[in-house]
């Protein structure tokens, strides 16, 4: 009997968390539309971002290019609750924290490298969910301030 009761909260669990994270208006694949986005000369271009599900987790994978026209890959997986979280492949940070902001389609992020921040931004999907825009200040692999208004489409 109490295998069967684990089992039935476990499933309960998994589900409520795929809910949460179906209802997330960032899930999806998201491509930068140039020509409705600000870069700053020196800024990494991030050409297509995927927020996908990870469990509990969300996993964000960006693939662009940097300033040099070399192509860049990063990953993160974590939560929205503010806390740290590792970041592969980014030359400019080795953690991010995202937090949810007052509505369901804000968010903000902070990245770190080697507990300094890099990078200070905020994401908003628009109320009909087809585009994005992410807001970021900072500095780059060179140590150059940058900062961009990046508009994304969803695909």
């Amino acid at each position: 009997m109490k295998r069967k009761t684990l089992g039935a909260a476990l499933c309960a669990l998994v589900a409520s968390a795929a809910l949460l994270l179906a209802a997330d208006p960032n899930m999806g694949t998201w491509k930068l539309n140039e020509g409705k986005s600000k870069l700053s000369p020196g800024a990494t271009k991030n050409n297509m971002v995927v927020y996908a599900a990870a469990g509990d987790s969300v996993k964000i994978t960006v693939d662009g290019v940097d300033a040099d026209g070399k192509k860049v890959h990063h990953e993160w997986t974590g939560k929205y609750d503010g806390k740290d979280y590792a970041v592969t492949g980014d030359p400019t940070s080795d953690t991010r924290a995202y937090t949810k902001g007052a509505d369901a389609n804000t968010m903000t992020f902070v990245a770190k490298k080697g507990g300094k921040v890099t990078v200070n931004g905020k994401v908003v999907v628009a109320a009909d969910g087809k585009s994005r825009t992410v807001s970021a200040e900072g500095v780059n692999a060179k140590g150059e301030k940058v900062s961009s208004s990046a508009v994304y489409d969803k695909q």
